[in-house]
């Protein structure tokens, strides 16, 4: 392994202050961003995935934010070997990149590697019938019965990882838990996770005015563009399906917003159920005037 070079992953929930903290972070060693936020990856995403500003974007060089269409698929696994790529090339000029983002399966994707598990296509469209024709709600309950432990730590509101998860349950009669890898993929640089944190009842607030925000920077207009593309698998997130209801008369647009908020919490709460398992994140209070500090000592040493 290269010890001389090192990437350092800031992650943590929706709303703790990633973005922020890991611009700083790159600014000191001077070297640039690569983001593992999913949701980011799109040109049509702005207001509704918080995007990071144009004066953010101008502080330090970010890469994979606003790259390629929601209408192009971009997996985990594609997400993995062209962050690889864009890392070797980073590294000739630089001893230390930053990773910053919360998608946890694309986190996992390039510090770790991806699982190699069994598919069946028939398998696959059987279970895409049960959800165009009995709806989310039955792969859900399948998934609960047959590997609780995923079941609390996927994203139950994203049909792409329940059909997946339940397509190696039914092949394997076993857990997706337990099949996923238990050992990574020694990669040929350093890592240093970072997670920032804060009181749960303080991080629920940030959550909530984060949403308020982005309503009043106009993300109802963002999503009423976005109408005529609202079954791609892209748009089937928080902030965007709860205000395609509110288009539909579904509910209301107070309503709409409360589920954003209560999306967005649940969604914090998964993120951190699912980073409780790895003992090698050290974590920080991004609140803590000293935390950057302390992670700046961390990585040098």
């Amino acid at each position: 392994m290269n010890r001389t070079k090192k990437l350092v992953v800031v992650l943590g929930p929706t709303a703790v202050g990633k973005t922020a903290f890991a611009i700083e972070l790159a600014k000191a060693f001077n070297t640039e961003i690569i983001s593992s936020d999913s949701r980011q990856f799109f040109h049509e995403l702005n207001i509704g995935v918080a995007r990071p500003s144009v004066a953010e974007l101008a502080a330090v060089k970010h890469h994979f934010i606003d790259f390629i269409s929601i209408q192009e698929s971009f997996s985990a696994g594609a997400y993995e070997r062209a962050a690889l790529a864009k890392l070797e090339e980073l590294f000739i000029q630089n001893d230390v990149v930053v990773c910053c983002g919360g998608s946890m399966l694309y986190i996992d994707a390039l510090v770790d590697g991806l699982d190699e598990l069994p598919s069946d296509t028939a398998v696959r469209n059987d279970l895409k019938v049960i959800l165009k024709e009995k709806g989310i709600e039955s792969l859900q309950e399948e998934l609960k019965l047959r590997d609780p432990v995923y079941f609390n730590q996927v994203d139950t509101n994203n049909p792409h990882r329940l059909i997946r998860a339940l397509e190696v349950c039914r092949i394997t009669s076993g857990h997706y838990s337990s099949l996923r890898k238990s050992s990574s993929i020694e990669r040929n640089f350093d890592i240093v996770k970072i997670g920032l944190t804060v009181e749960r009842d303080w991080l629920y607030i940030r959550i909530n005015q984060r949403v308020e925000h982005m309503m009043q920077c106009g993300l109802l207009d963002e999503v009423k563009m976005l109408i005529p593309f609202q079954d791609l698998n892209a748009l089937n997130t928080v902030g965007y399906k709860e205000l395609f209801d509110y288009f539909e008369g579904k509910h209301s647009l107070d309503k709409a917003v409360d589920l954003i908020k209560q999306h967005t919490r649940n969604f914090a709460k998964r993120q951190l159920t699912w980073w409780k398992r790895d003992q090698d994140i050290q974590w920080f209070s991004p609140d803590d005037k000293s935390a950057l500090t302390s992670v700046i000592s961390l990585v040098s040493n």
